[in-house]
C-alpha cells in the first residue's frame, strides 16, 4: 500500500521546513478537537494558558459561515481574549487585492498584533487569501488553515503557497507562509455537492498520477466506496494525498525545482479556467488539462497511447470531464492565456509531462502548437 499497512494511523502528518518540524495535518471526524489543537501551539507558561491572552481572527466566506460558523465560533470563543470573524462573498472572482485590503483593515481596527492569529476557515480561495493577509499583515503573523473541500485538504492548504489573482494573471501575487496547523476535518467532505466533491478528486488523481501508480491504482479499486463516501476510506485517500505532496514540499519549499511536479494539468487548466470566465470549476479544468497533459506525454513517445486513453477514461467514473462541449471560447483563446502563466521561465514553458504513471518529469521544449493541438483535442465539435 505504498509504504503505509492497513494498521496505518491516518490521524497526523508532520510538514517539515528546512529539515524541522514546522506545522501538523491532523485528520478528524468533526471540529470537537479543534480548540485543544490550537491551545498546543501556545504552551502553558507557569500554569497560564497562553492563547487566552491572544485574539483569534477567523476569516471565511459566506457560503462556509452559513454551514459551520457558529459551530466554530462555540468551540473557540471561550479559548482566546476575543474572537473575531471577517466574513467575504464567496468565489475565484473575489480572490484579488481589494479582498485583502478589506482584511487589514478589519484587522486594523480589531488591533489585531503580531502575537494573534488568523484562521482560514474555507476552501482553497479562503486558505489563499487568508495565507496571503498572514504572510503580508505586520510583516507576517501565524496563521491556521481549517480546510472545509476535498481540494483544499488535499491540495491547497498543504505547503505554504499563499496569494491572490492579479487582473488576468492567476495567483500572480503572493508569498510562501507556513501555517502553523492545518486541521482536516474529514466529515465535512459528505456535505459537499458532486460537483465540488469531483473538482476536489481531479488533485487526487494527479496525485497518484505523478508520484505513485499504487495509490492510483488503489483508487481505482476503491472507485466506489469513494463515490459513496465511504468515511474510512476518504480519511485514508486524504491522508495519503498528503503525503504525497508533503514529501514535495519539504524537498522543494519554495518551488525551485520537483515541487513544479505538482503543477501537472495545470497549465492547460488555468488556462481553460480563464477563458470560461470561472464557469467551469478550478478541479475540472486541472482534469481536461492533466488528459491534454498525458496527450501530449504520448505524442512526446513518453507514455503509450493505451496509457492516454486509460488516464482519460479513468476521469469519467469520478464524476469528471473528459472534453469541452458548448463553450464559448476557442482553443486559442486557452492557449494564450497560458502566456501569462507564471510557470514560464525565461521565456520557455516549464511544462509537466508523465514519463510513466506514477511519474512526472519537467519539460521545456513542450511548444504552443503543441498545447494548442492538446486543447483543441479536448474540444467536441456540435455538428450543425
Amino acid at each position: 500500500m505504498s509504504e503505509m499497512t492497513k494498521e496505518q494511523d491516518y490521524g497526523r502528518l508532520s510538514v517539515s521546513y528546512m529539515k524541522r518540524a514546522c506545522y501538523d495535518i491532523v485528520f478528524e471526524h468533526s471540529f470537537e478537537k479543534l480548540p485543544a489543537e490550537l491551545q498546543k501551539l501556545f504552551p502553558d507558561e507557569n500554569g497560564e494558558n497562553v492563547l487566552r491572552k491572544r485574539n483569534l481572527c477567523v476569516i471565511t466566506d459566506r457560503n462556509v459561515d452559513a454551514l459551520f460558523g457558529e459551530e466554530i465560533k462555540g468551540l473557540l470563543r471561550e479559548i482566546c481574549r476575543e474572537l473575531s470573524f471577517y466574513v467575504f462573498s464567496a468565489g475565484e472572482e473575489n480572490k484579488t487585492l481589494k479582498t485583502v485590503s478589506d482584511i487589514y483593515r478589519f484587522l486594523i481596527e480589531k488591533k489585531i498584533t503580531r502575537k494573534d492569529m488568523l484562521i482560514a476557515l474555507g476552501g482553497g480561495v479562503v486558505g489563499d487569501i487568508t495565507g496571503f493577509a498572514a504572510a503580508s499583515y505586520l510583516r507576517g503573523i501565524d496563521f491556521v488553515q481549517i480546510p472545509t473541500t476535498l481540494l483544499a485538504q488535499v491540495d491547497s492548504s498543504i505547503g505554504g503557497k499563499t496569494g491572490v489573482d492579479f487582473e488576468q494573471y492567476k495567483n500572480m501575487v503572493g508569498a510562501f507562509h507556513m501555517p502553523r496547523l492545518v486541521y482536516a476535518n474529514v466529515s465535512v467532505l459528505k456535505e459537499l455537492d458532486e460537483r465540488q466533491f469531483a473538482s476536489g478528486f481531479a488533485e487526487v488523481m494527479k496525485h497518484g498520477l505523478i508520484k505513485d501508480r499504487k495509490y492510483y491504482e488503489w483508487l481505482l479499486e476503491n472507485m466506489y466506496e469513494i463515490d459513496d463516501r465511504n468515511a474510512a476510506i476518504l480519511q485514508e485517500m486524504v491522508y495519503r494525498s498528503c503525503v504525497i505532496k508533503k514529501k514535495v514540499v519539504e524537498k522543494d519549499p519554495t518551488e525551485q525545482g520537483e515541487r513544479a511536479l505538482l503543477n501537472f494539468g495545470h497549465t492547460i487548466g488555468h488556462g481553460i479556467e480563464k477563458a470560461s470566465g470561472f464557469t467551469l470549476l478550478h478541479g475540472e479544468c486541472v482534469a481536461l488539462g492533466c488528459i491534454a497533459a498525458a496527450n501530449i506525454s504520448c505524442k512526446h513517445h513518453l507514455i503509450g497511447e493505451d496509457e492516454y486513453l486509460e488516464i482519460r477514461d479513468m476521469f469519467v467514473p469520478f464524476h469528471l470531464p473528459i472534453a469541452l462541449r458548448n463553450i464559448d471560447f476557442t482553443a486559442k483563446q486557452a492557449v494564450e492565456n497560458t502566456r501569462s502563466d507564471k510557470k514560464y521561465v525565461s521565456g520557455s514553458l516549464r511544462f509537466i509531462l508523465l514519463s510513466r504513471l506514477g511519474k512526472a518529469v519537467i519539460d521545456e521544449t513542450v511548444t504552443e502548437e503543441e498545447l494548442l493541438q492538446a486543447v483543441e483535442d479536448l474540444i467536441v465539435h456540435e455538428e450543425a
